[in-house]
């Protein structure tokens, strides 16, 4: 008896190994799906600028990683997403590391109804908000529409 109830468990513990391995998307497949690749930019047709937007690029490169990329005009950088997951209410929630700036920094994308993004939160790795509730902490006014580009 003792024997049959350890295969059973050993059988349980493999089926549920295997189940969570296959359920487990990628990070591409995350952005992917939800819709973060490409280009986005509040203003598509202006020239990228720091004070005036930026353009914000997402893509997969061929070795699979997920890379970010911004263009502001006088300065371009390029930073790996390193995570990406979508929250119970649709939110993708997004790391990327920031190399030239020695930290990672964690945001939350909402994707509109009529295709645009906006930013809900943007944090630093030590819980200090930029952008809250969809507001820049700064101001208090409301993160504009980015709209895709591409």
């Amino acid at each position: 008896m003792m024997r049959r109830s350890s295969h059973w468990i050993a059988a349980a513990m493999l089926w549920v190994a295997f189940t969570c391995t296959a359920g487990a998307e990628t990070l591409a497949a995350t952005v992917q799906q939800w819709g973060l690749l490409g280009s986005w930019a509040v203003d598509c047709a202006a020239r990228p600028d720091r004070d005036k937007g930026a353009l914000l690029t997402y893509e997969i490169r061929k070795d699979g990683r997920v890379m970010y990329r911004r263009n502001f005009g006088d300065a371009k950088d390029e930073n790996e997403v390193v995570s990406a997951t979508v929250n119970a209410e649709g939110l993708l929630d997004v790391m990327v590391f920031f190399p030239a700036l020695h930290q990672t920094r964690e945001f939350g994308l909402l994707l509109q109804k009529d295709g645009s993004l906006r930013a809900i939160y943007n944090r630093s790795e030590r819980g200090e908000y930029t952008i809250r509730d969809g507001k820049y902490v700064a101001t208090g006014a409301p993160t504009p529409a980015q709209k895709r580009c591409d």
